[in-house]
Order: structure tokens, then sequence, then C-alpha cells
């Protein structure tokens, strides 16, 4: 299959087209064909090994990712698609399901044709696509709009008050 990969740290230049092999679903996988992803900021980090704000998230970022080059070499976090494969123990999802998701945990591997995650939370949320969404706005529902309900849920609102979202210009607030 196609990947976009990266094997150094840099600039957008260090990313390149390669062929990759397509992955196995485990017993509780299912592995989506891929037809949107994103470009996060925090793909942007983790593709350049810095972190703008400080070189201590920079030295986090490398530990997390690989000190001199990157351990993981498909970024790519959110995603839109559809189910090709489950494997045995699969039960919420089947060939064909229309999809979206984040691969969570650094697990990456969106910017690639196929990606494998668990049908359930650990290693990956995917959920059935809205029919009403294209791929690629679902693709970018998954962080910004999990983060944005994470802020509300913990902000402790109560029936009738007002919040302002200042400045709601990224995915979180959008």
């Amino acid at each position: 299959m196609k990947a976009i990969v990266y094997t150094q740290y840099g600039g957008p230049e260090v990313l390149q087209l390669s062929e990759v092999e397509k992955p196995t679903p485990k017993a509780n996988e299912v592995r989506v064909k891929v037809y949107a992803s994103t470009v996060t900021s925090g793909t942007v980090y983790a593709r350049s090994g810095t972190h703008p704000d400080s070189k201590l998230w920079a030295v986090g970022l490398r530990l997390l990712y690989g000190i001199t080059k990157p351990r993981k070499t498909i970024l790519g976090y959110e995603f839109s698609g559809e189910v090709e494969a489950v494997g045995a123990d699969v039960t919420l999802f089947q060939k064909g399901d229309q999809v979206f998701g984040t691969t969570t945990e650094l697990n990456a591997g969106a910017y690639a044709e196929f990606v494998c995650l668990p049908e359930e939370w650990k290693g990956g949320v995917v959920a059935k696509k809205p029919a009403n969404l294209t791929h690629a706005e679902a693709a970018a529902i998954p962080i910004g709009g999990m983060t944005a309900l994470h802020i509300l849920n913990n902000a402790n609102i109560q029936q009738g008050q007002k919040i302002l979202i200042y400045g709601a210009s990224g995915s979180v607030g959008t």
C-alpha cells in the first residue's frame, strides 16, 4: 500500500510517498481504507521534532517519538474511511461500514491507504460516520471535537449559564 512516511525530523520536505506493507487486523481490530486525514499542529510538531513554545516540550516530543529519528514512520491521527476488514472478535463494525476516528496513543498511521485500530477505546477511537458528512468533514472532527467536549464537560457549566469561546479559530473552538 502507499503511505506518506518520514524517516527524519524536519519540514514538509521530509515527507515522502512510499510503498509499505498493508497492515493485518488483529482479532479485536478493524482495518479502515482511509479516504481522508488531517494535518494538525500535533502532526507538525511530531514531524519537525520541535515545539514552538519551549525546548522542554521538544525534548518530550523526542522522548515520545524517537531521539534522533522517528520510531514510527507514518503520521496521521485523524481519519475517515470505510471498514475493509475486521478481526475475528470484532462485533461493532462490519466490512463496508463508513467510519471516522482517531488513532490516539501516539499510534498515528492515518497517512496511509489503510490503518488498523481496535474497535473499542484502547489504542484508537472509531465510530460510524454520520451520512450527512463528507469524509473530509468527518476526518476533521475527532481530536478537536473530543478536546472541546472534554473542556465543556469539566467546566461545570450549569443550565442557563452562558459561555464565550474567544478566538475560536482552530478545530477545538469551531
